[in-house]
């Protein structure tokens, strides 16, 4: 089986600088697994790497599309597969890095989608609904049919709202039950599946430091260049946190304050559901910054040494 290393956690936890340590150490390549990264224009909201930071590790799924164009699971685990055979090939190991623990599943476990564009009248409808009525409305039907959905989707992300209201009216399954499913597979890869943690007060805190040093560094300026572009608050990229809050204050919907505090606490809520999302995955090893008396160095070494 080919190794494959994925090194996860909570947003703000500290892992783009551990991700480059490791793979200066293994001799590795990282494939982003943030549903974000992939557009481009978006480096600010979406705490990018720069090419400074990468030092020189190739670093793969980072702005490979247009703001405007969707990405979803199905290209994102198309597309690391691509980029893993490229890094097998060069006699090196894929580290899968980022925080998207559905797209890290899809890989990890080789699931197939079944993909299903010959009726897409639902979808439509539902599209529909979200732009005249708003997110809560599709979320409150899904709370309705499939309560663990619910929970683990956030009511803004319309998108995976709408697919397990799709997927129940298409097989009259509910979708949390398939995802319990799924996560018995079997992986055909030779797997460390780490996930780093920290204290919740201690994140929580870096989370506000993060977007606070967001908006310093101009998050309001990129979301007006992308408005200019063309995107709106319907495109999948434009639902993200950060940029549907500053969307809403360009809109005069309340003030950049209020929209400052709204990032905030959606991206701690985030975090927890991350949490939560990895507290079910087999096969995970955790790595509680604490308990290393937060020295990266002990981690990086504790890592090489189970690799």
């Amino acid at each position: 089986m080919n190794p494959l290393i994925i090194l996860t956690g909570p947003t703000a936890v500290g892992k783009t600088n551990l991700s480059i340590k490791l793979a200066e150490a293994i001799g590795g390549e990282i494939i982003s697994a943030d549903s974000m990264q992939v557009y481009e224009y978006m480096d600010i909201g979406t705490a990018k790497i720069s090419q400074t930071d990468m030092k020189n590790i190739p670093h793969h799924l980072i702005n490979i599309c247009k703001p405007w164009e969707d990405f979803n699971v199905v290209q994102f685990s198309y597309r690391a597969k691509q980029a893993m055979d490229a890094i097998y090939a060069k006699n090196k190991i894929p580290i899968i890095a980022g925080g998207t623990g559905f797209y890290i599943q899809a890989v990890l476990y080789d699931i197939h989608f079944e993909e299903s564009n010959d009726d897409d009248s639902f979808r439509k409808e539902m599209e529909k609904i979200l732009k005249e009525q708003g997110y809560e409305i599709l979320h409150k039907r899904l709370q309705e049919i499939d309560p663990d959905s619910a929970t683990a989707i956030h009511p803004n992300n319309a998108k995976r709202v709408i697919r397990a209201l799709e997927y129940h009216h298409q097989t009259g399954n509910l979708i949390s039950k398939h995802n319990v499913e799924e996560r018995k597979r079997k992986s055909p890869y030779e797997f460390h599946y780490f996930v780093l943690t920290d204290d919740r007060n201690i994140l929580y805190e870096n989370i506000n430091q993060r977007v606070d040093q967001m908006i310093e560094k101009g998050l309001v300026n990129e979301v007006k260049k992308l408005v200019d572009m063309g995107c709106t608050k319907q495109m999948v990229s434009m639902q993200g946190i950060g940029y549907k809050e500053i969307l809403e204050y360009l809109d005069g919907i309340g003030t950049l304050e209020e929209a400052i505090n709204k990032i905030k606490r959606d991206t701690r809520h985030f975090a927890k559901r991350q949490l939560t999302w990895f507290k079910r995955e087999q096969d995970v090893e955790w790595f509680d910054k604490s308990a290393y008396g937060y020295n990266e160095d002990a981690i990086l070494k504790e890592m090489i040494r189970r690799i």
